[in-house]
């Protein structure tokens, strides 16, 4: 039996003009892990299509190479699926957009940074300086899972200039399941905290353990830094909520919806007929309900006309990584070579 040629991850740190004096105080310089397919050494000449992989929420690039109990990692992945011919060789880039409340939803927000700007204005200029890619939009993909599928999906409709193609697994969409009903939750977890600013400031002081118990409250605090900005509050952002009564906002809710890929679709019909191909995927059993997002969200695109691949499987939320299989299949027909 053949030996399988095996790829190459090479890590650069790179330090991002946009990403400093961020609100957060967040890393500027972010290490930033980079797969060159099995062929990249040996052809010098040769230049590949590139992917960018975009992490969950609480994740980063680095964290996409780890190890998990009985699978494979990213590397051992892209090397049996070029191995076998079911995906073409890319370069992979896996940016780290991590925050201090666990992730920037790919967004640029006033309250954490401009993460959108990061990964389309800075970090695929550099890949295309510093490594073989074909610099053309038709030859990126934006992809990901969760959080990352939905900075997937944002990223390629709101940028098709820069991104051809995007596959996103199980991304966060249509707010009014996936959201709202952690509202309540928040308000009873956060009264023992005397209200958000003040969690906010505990937050710090939390060791790790701590942290991941008030997952929850995190959570929406975290959405609400990205989708509800506002330099005038006290905590940077607004929340869609009274937090007392948990009684909604409307005003503030609006602006959650505007990030909410269902919306968004429709706002941004002629980008998405823009893009070469979308891949769209979800378990039907997700824990956060995000199949009916991604049913939602396919219907709309056959409604607006945009072709795209919407798959469904007999899963949840949680290690679901065996799904890039398809994605990556998928993908490497549509991108140009």
């Amino acid at each position: 039996m053949p030996r399988l040629k095996k790829g190459t991850v090479v890590f650069e740190t790179f330090s991002s003009r946009l990403l400093k004096n961020n609100p957060l105080k967040d890393p500027a310089e972010r290490l930033t892990p980079v797969y060159l397919p099995p062929g990249y050494g040996a052809e010098p000449q040769r230049r590949y299509p590139a992917l960018y992989l975009l992490s969950g929420f609480t994740g980063s690039g680095p964290m996409l190479l780890n190890r998990q109990a009985w699978e494979e990692t990213l590397p051992e992945k892209l090397d049996r699926l070029i191995g076998a011919g079911k995906a073409a060789e890319m370069i992979v880039v896996m940016p780290d957009c991590f925050t201090r409340y666990g992730g920037s939803k790919y967004v640029n927000s006033s309250a954490t940074g401009r993460y959108e700007d990061y990964v389309v204005r800075e970090i695929v200029p550099w890949a295309d300086r510093l490594w073989r890619t074909i610099p053309k939009a038709e030859a990126r993909a934006v992809m990901g899972k969760s959080s990352g599928g939905y900075g997937a999906f944002r990223l390629g409709v709101r940028h098709p200039d820069v991104f051809g193609h995007l596959a996103c697994h199980s991304g966060d969409m249509y707010f009014e399941y996936c959201y709202k009903t952690d509202f309540p939750k928040y308000c009873a977890d956060i009264a023992r905290f005397g209200g958000g600013a003040n969690f906010l400031k505990a937050f710090g002081k939390m060791t790790p353990n701590e942290r991941k118990k008030n997952f929850p409250a995190v959570n929406i605090l975290a959405m609400a830094a990205c989708y509800s900005p506002n330099t005038r509050s006290p905590m940077g952002f607004d929340l869609p909520f009274d937090e007392r009564t948990g009684l909604l906002k409307p005003g503030v809710w609006k602006r959650w919806e505007a990030n909410d890929p269902v919306f968004m679709a429709r706002a941004l019909a002629r980008n998405l007929k823009r893009l070469k191909s979308i891949y769209l995927d979800c378990g039907t059993r997700d824990e956060f309900h995000l199949q009916f997002g991604a049913r939602i969200l396919s219907a709309s695109l056959r409604r607006l006309g945009v072709a795209h691949v919407h798959e469904e499987f007999d899963d949840g939320h949680m290690s679901i990584a065996y799904r890039y299989d398809r994605s990556l299949a998928f993908l490497s027909k549509k991108l140009s070579t």
